[in-house]
């Protein structure tokens, strides 16, 4: 079978203290996190979680006022439903960027 592969970025601004799902993978596709980038808007330093699912993959990471971190050091793969999500200390600070291959 012929796979589809298509590059993708899905974006949340302004995420805050409430888990904001920024992808969930489509049905029938494989997806390759390729990168993801969160900045910190606020005017304060704040501290982000990334979750697979329910597992962490950064975990209550500072980023300081005016700057962003590039969560991974590598490529992770994600299957059917399974989905990413962040969640920030502070209200409407963190601006989240994820690329992604999505193969079907």
């Amino acid at each position: 079978r012929n796979m589809a592969n298509t590059f993708k970025n899905y974006v949340s601004a302004s995420v805050g203290t409430s888990a904001i799902t920024v992808y969930t993978v489509p049905s029938s596709t494989t997806s390759v996190v390729i990168g993801l980038n969160v900045a910190n808007r606020g005017a304060a330093q704040i501290t982000v979680d990334v979750q697979l699912g329910s597992t962490y993959i950064i975990k209550s990471v500072p980023i300081p006022v005016a700057s962003s971190l590039s969560v991974l050091d590598g490529k992770i793969i994600m299957e059917t439903t399974e989905t990413l999500v962040v969640t920030s200390s502070a209200a409407s600070s963190a601006d989240v960027i994820l690329s992604v291959l999505e193969q079907s």
